[in-house]
């Protein structure tokens, strides 16, 4: 096992330090971070002894590798915008985008799985039909117009929820901050997860479907039948758990892009985390928070993409028997 996880981080490592150079390249070609630091009214003294200060007199080469030293070290620099480090706005906008996006990956899952597996075992039923449309609605609308229906409907019309922000959060530790704990935490985080959440909701539930009616015609589930064991053994006890191992794949690879790509639903309902903040630095080219973000989503789906692998190795014993079959003899 402990093989295992090195041989994937060493995997990694090259996609991280490809991730760190474009994130680098941000500040050499998007703007000029002396003139937006310095201002107008800075001479020409004052640029340069800024300029040396912050190493952009150096080589290109010499510049990465001090740029790399201090990622590896927390260090991402201020923003040019708030003039705060750029570790603590990512830090204190973190919990929000956690939040919303593991509600939505929950929400996904709990309903999106069960509702494969009844497409699955009744397909021809009128309800497997209903979820079938459903599915095909929440695939097509784009997920900010999905995010406006839903704002029109439960903030505008009914006045039920609210359409941006938070809501009341409760702070625990120093910079981690939960709307879990409040009554308007929950309120607010309803729409937002909903609209985060409905197409990885239908992608999982199509995934589950197709893997389930594949499942139902092999021979070992004729064989099952044939044994007289009941339909619910076959179909929980056999069918889905054989469903497991893509359902994996496409829950933990949807899990990054919901982190990652939040950005439409947070700038929708004004959502404080780190999607929001990365589209505020775009509009005032705040170059440390975009490249920030850039690495710190690489190191998410590395992680993501870690944690799935070791799922499949816990749950298709064909890799731990294959891997025992590739060892060298001792």
């Amino acid at each position: 096992m402990a093989g295992f996880i090195l041989a994937r981080i060493l995997q990694a490592i090259p996609v991280l330090l490809v991730v760190c150079f474009i994130a680098f390249l941000l500040f050499a070609f998007v703007g000029d971070p002396v003139a937006m630091m310095a201002g107008q009214d800075a001479t020409l003294a004052q640029r340069m002894a800024l300029r040396h200060a912050l190493g952009l007199d150096r080589p290109f080469y010499v510049q990465f590798v001090l740029y790399l030293g201090r990622v590896l070290h927390g260090n991402f620099g201020l923003s040019y915008r708030l003039g705060q480090p750029v570790l603590d706005l990512l830090a204190t906008r973190l919990p929000a985008t956690i939040e919303l996006s593991f509600t939505s990956a929950i929400l996904a899952l709990v309903i999106g799985v069960p509702m494969g597996v009844y497409t699955g075992i009744y397909r021809n039923s009128w309800l497997s039909r209903v979820f079938l449309t459903f599915s095909l609605i929440g695939v097509s609308l784009p997920t900010f117009l999905i995010g406006i229906l839903l704002i029109l409907i439960f903030s505008v019309w009914l006045g039920w929820l609210p359409s941006f922000g938070r809501g009341t959060v409760v702070h625990i530790g120093h910079f981690w901050t939960t709307g879990f704990l409040t009554v308007s935490g929950l309120k607010a985080l309803i729409l937002p997860a909903i609209t985060l959440g409905l197409f990885q909701m239908t992608l999982i539930m199509r995934l589950v479907r197709a893997e389930m009616l594949e499942v139902l015609r092999s021979d070992y589930i004729r064989f099952a039948r044939a044994r007289g064991l009941p339909n619910r053994l076959i179909h929980f006890g056999h069918a889905l758990k054989n469903t497991l191992v893509p359902v994996i794949t496409i829950t933990g690879l949807q899990l990054g892009q919901i982190i990652a790509f939040s950005i439409v639903t947070e700038t929708v309902f004004q959502w404080p985390g780190v999607g929001f903040l990365f589209v505020q630095s775009i509009a005032a080219a705040d170059i440390p928070v975009m490249s920030a973000y850039l690495v710190l989503m690489a190191a998410v789906f590395v992680l993501i993409n870690l944690i799935v692998d070791l799922l499949y190795y816990a749950v298709d014993p064909r890799l731990r028997l294959e891997r025992r079959t590739l060892a060298p003899a001792r």
